[in-house]
């Protein structure tokens, strides 16, 4: 029976260390887990500055380029200037100079997602990553807050809990202005690509006829 408590005795002071490395790394995350969460609010922020500056843009352009689009003739499809985004002009070029090589339109559409999922990166970073982070600092806290209410020090755990709950919201936000950036900018990119395709056909049949 010595021995059996021995033992008990040993597998609890084993399973005590551990549980205290977990709760000094989980701790220690805290200050790493609160520079990216504000890391990431200013990123939202300069990310949703730069999609406002797009989206007056898009509202500015959309319409006519639109209607140029779907007016475009045969003829005159070589001269045509679509006013849009940088990275639509850049690959309505290539199209262009492409003079209905299948080959080498393939490979522009090709680039253009490419680029628009490069372009999308940032958003869906936020969108995954922000809410994933803020959730993680939410619960490192709460550790700290259940200790401070077990000894009584209601000061230490309603600190914590303000910082569970700030980093909470701070990470939410971070997710939604991704997630809605993400959403508007995929709309935009399909019509982009939905255009240059249009264009890319009458140079097929420019060229075919």
């Amino acid at each position: 029976m010595g021995y059996l408590a021995k033992h008990e005795q040993i597998k609890l002071i084993n399973m005590n260390n551990i549980t205290n490395i977990l709760y000094w790394i989980s701790t220690g995350l805290l200050v790493p887990v609160i520079a990216l969460l504000l890391f990431g609010f200013v990123r939202a922020l300069t990310l949703l500055g730069s999609f406002f500056g797009m989206y007056i843009h898009r509202i500015k352009h959309e319409k006519k380029q639109q209607k140029l689009v779907e007016e475009l003739e045969q003829s005159r499809i070589e001269n045509a200037k679509i006013k849009g985004n940088k990275l639509f002009n850049t690959h309505l070029q290539r199209i262009i100079n492409a003079k209905g090589e299948n080959i080498i339109i393939e490979k522009v559409l090709a680039d253009f997602e490419i680029a628009s999922e490069k372009e999308l990166s940032s958003s869906k970073s936020l969108a995954k990553l922000g809410p994933m982070i803020g959730l993680m600092g939410t619960l490192i806290p709460m550790g700290p807050a259940l200790v401070g209410l077990a000894q009584g020090d209601i000061a230490s755990m309603a600190q914590n809990m303000q910082v569970a709950f700030s980093t909470t919201v701070v990470g939410l936000f971070a997710g939604a202005i991704g997630y809605v950036t993400q959403l508007v900018k995929q709309r935009w990119f399909v019509a982009d690509i939905n255009n240059l395709e249009y264009i890319a056909n009458l140079l097929k049949i420019k060229n075919n006829a």
